[in-house]
């Protein structure tokens, strides 16, 4: 049976990670780093990979890793949202991990990997575009041409590269490896393209292995995804409330018309049926469910849609203030607009769901 209820372990790591997260990124510094144009502040990923432990929380205890579960991930995630926090977490914590794991983890290359990811010294993403879904053609013909739209790729030490050879691990500083950093939506998950010219990399695993491994990794991004979307409804309608409430018009918070309770009225209800939906997806994955595919197709079309609504409600209901680049709100916005199509568009998942459940595709 699906235990939609956090643990009291899980409670104590939100906790932790939302202590850390909030002595660190405040409005000011969030702001700041978003035009720095540096990928993510590396002592805050430090504390929060290394010190905390959270980089290897999917990776088994012998590998050097936490041996926990997706449900922990997702709290992380959860609260890696609700701070829109620059940190490659989600490409490298769980899409490259899960990749890896899917191999031969008695395999000396992809061990080492594995540890030195779970460790936080190394930062390894998949070499797809950003929008690429689970079950969704990848593989290149080798280690050449151009990727484009590959997230924190500007932060990665490790390319996991896809062929139709197998899966090559190729390190950013090998010759022949051009990462170029593109203007992205959300300037707190960067992108960048990624050109191979005659690159060497590791044979990690034939292409069999590896498209399953692929999959694997995509699949645990998507589902875990919404619960950063989660995080960042979460964090939309809390302080849209509050804001609601402290803004007097004609003598009397705003947050008192009738029309503005509906609305956030409306937005709670939406939130709930989120966290359901998020929870679930991260329940499945963590037990190994054979109905993890159908949980993270609903998971995704439903939860890219509730951020981006609460995000947008979140600005408007701000009024002019929501409006500035001086509040973080647009930066919730471009994050959960970026989420929105991140692993596979809310349609491409609807699409997905109406093949498992045997019913008419969206119209």
């Amino acid at each position: 049976m699906t235990d939609l209820l956090y643990s009291q372990t899980e409670d104590d790591l939100r906790s932790a990670v939302r202590s850390l997260l909030a002595g660190r990124r405040d409005t000011p510094a969030l702001l700041a780093g978003a035009e720095s144009g540096t990928p993510y502040d590396p002592q805050l990923w430090a504390a929060l990979a290394a010190e905390m432990g959270t980089a290897g929380l999917l990776v088994p205890e012998q590998l050097g890793g936490q041996g926990a579960s997706h449900r922990e991930a997702a709290v992380v995630l959860e609260e890696l949202g609700r701070s829109v926090t620059p940190a490659p977490y989600l490409t490298s914590s769980v899409v490259a991990t899960e990749v890896l794991l899917g191999l031969d983890t008695r395999s000396g290359p992809v061990a080492d990997l594995l540890t030195a990811l779970a460790s936080g010294r190394s930062v390894a993403v998949l070499a797809v575009p950003l929008p690429t879904a689970p079950g969704v053609s990848h593989e290149r013909p080798g280690p050449t041409g151009t990727v484009t739209g590959v997230a924190d790729a500007v932060a990665a030490q490790v390319l996991l590269v896809p062929t139709g050879e197998g899966l090559y691990a190729v390190e950013t500083e090998a010759p022949g490896v051009i990462v170029e950093p593109q203007v992205p939506l959300d300037l707190t998950r960067p992108l960048a393209a990624v050109t191979f010219e005659g690159a060497q990399g590791k044979l990690l695993a034939d292409a069999p292995t590896s498209r399953a491994a692929v999959d694997r990794g995509l699949l645990a991004g998507a589902g875990l995804l919404a619960s950063e979307q989660l995080g960042i409804a979460e964090w939309c309608l809390e302080e849209t409330v509050r804001y609601t409430k402290e803004r007097h018009q004609f003598n009397r918070p705003v947050g008192g018309f009738q029309a503005l309770k509906h609305r956030m009225a409306q937005l709670w209800l939406e939130v709930v049926s989120a966290r359901a939906a998020a929870r679930n997806a991260a329940d499945a994955l963590a037990t190994g469910s054979p109905e993890a595919v159908l949980a993270v197709s609903v998971a995704q079309a439903y939860c890219g849609r509730v951020a981006v609504h609460a995000a947008e409600e979140c600005v408007q209901l701000h009024g002019g203030i929501g409006m500035t680049w001086e509040h973080p709100a647009h930066l919730y916005l471009k994050r959960a607009k970026s989420d929105s199509v991140a692993l596979g568009s809310a349609g491409t998942h609807r699409a997905a769901l109406a093949e498992l459940v045997d019913l008419p595709g969206p119209r």
